[in-house]
């Protein structure tokens, strides 16, 4: 293996963060969430200074840290001493998030310690730009992509789930912005890779996905 890395890129909604969860168990390889990392950074400042953060990103940027703990799924994202996975979905939260990756100096930070998770082993990274920016030379990348629709209602679905009182049209004008504001700033848009394996989880089960990415994985580090 090149990097010793997979990549797992996509817009929200695409199923990569569950899938990422289940080839690393499947693997036995670690897992990095990356969106995760941008969102506890935006739960932080939302939470430190929601009036005029953007005066204040190297300050908020040297005073954050974030640790994962295992779990179910995601396992729980702790920032200051807190578990504030919950917190995580939040729209606000989420939107921020994708305001502040169009920061040089957020994304800067955030590469630096995603890097650095790679050089602990093998790796699964699973985000928006790991193919493109972070691990250029990644061993394998995928790029998930799906119908917007069939997103916000898988959004909607498990926001449902978890007892939130939420409307699909709701979700889904979310997951519209959050899609124009990641294809469309200027630093690491989203977008496949060029040597990507790209991958419509459209009309596909969640295994049926997990065998595509095995079989592929399988292919392309075979000695």
């Amino acid at each position: 293996m090149k990097s010793k890395v997979i990549t797992i890129d996509g817009p929200a909604g695409s199923g990569k963060t569950t899938l990422a969860h289940l080839l690393s168990k499947r693997l036995n390889i670690r897992c990095l969430h990356t969106g995760l990392m941008y969102r506890a950074f935006a739960w932080w400042v939302l939470n430190k200074a929601q009036d005029g953060w953007n005066q204040r990103v190297g300050e908020l940027l040297e005073s954050f840290s974030v640790e994962f703990s295992g779990g179910e799924q995601t396992g729980g994202v702790i920032v200051g001493g807190r578990d504030i996975s919950q917190f995580l979905q939040d729209p606000k939260v989420e939107m921020l998030s994708s305001d502040l990756s169009r920061i040089k100096e957020v994304r800067d930070r955030m590469l630096m310690l995603q890097r650095l998770e790679a050089h602990k082993g093998p790796l699964i990274a699973e985000g928006r730009d790991m193919g493109t920016v972070v691990f250029p030379d990644a061993s394998v990348k995928f790029f998930l992509t799906a119908d917007r629709d069939v997103r916000a209602y898988r959004r909607w679905r498990e926001r449902i789930e978890k007892g939130e009182r939420v409307e699909l049209g709701t979700v889904l004008e979310d997951l519209r912005k959050r899609d124009e504001q990641d294809t469309q700033r200027e630093i690491a848009p989203l977008v496949p890779a060029s040597d990507a394996i790209i991958v419509d989880t459209t009309h596909k089960g969640i295994n049926d996905v997990l065998d595509i990415l095995c079989f592929h994985i399988t292919n392309k580090l075979r000695v």
